[in-house]
């Protein structure tokens, strides 16, 4: 298992933060090469299904999860359901105040292709953290201009 965490500060309500982020449809305005759908349930409830696909022109994975813990506006787990992406991941919203949160997002991944993988991880992992750090800065910037139902 691999664990990741990172976060960002929000200028920006928590509740607003949180919304923010489970607008599952909106996710690729922020998330880099990334379409999320939900595909069972509402998105917003126990045993709701997502699938997001990374990739580019077609190419890349698509990642399936459901949803195992949610309680707006703090906290959301998921466990990862694909071939590829196995494990859970947590999302957290932190109040720092009335107009600030931070955003936090954790993961505990089992890396796949079994040594291959877990031999090349150390080169993925900094271009993954960099990817994520520059999606989640993007985030910032969505949560603290969002407005529901915007396109």
């Amino acid at each position: 298992m691999t664990d990741l965490v990172f976060s960002i500060e929000v200028a920006a309500p928590a509740g607003t933060t949180w919304l923010a982020f489970t607008d599952w449809p909106r996710q690729h305005e922020w998330m880099i090469g990334t379409e999320v759908r939900v595909t069972e349930g509402d998105g917003r409830s126990i045993g709701s299904q997502l699938a997001a696909f990374t990739g580019l022109r077609g190419l890349g994975f698509t990642d399936t999860m459901e949803i195992t813990t949610w309680e707006p506006p703090v906290r959301c787990t998921v466990r990862h359901l694909g071939t590829l992406v196995r494990g859970s991941g947590a999302f957290h919203v932190h109040a720092k105040g009335p107009q600030t949160s931070t955003f936090v997002w954790s993961e505990s991944l089992d890396v796949p292709f079994g040594l291959f993988g877990r031999l090349g991880w150390p080169v993925v992992r900094p271009l993954f953290g960099l990817g994520l750090h520059r999606s989640l800065k993007r985030f910032a910037t969505f949560a603290e201009n969002y407005t529901m139902g915007a396109v």
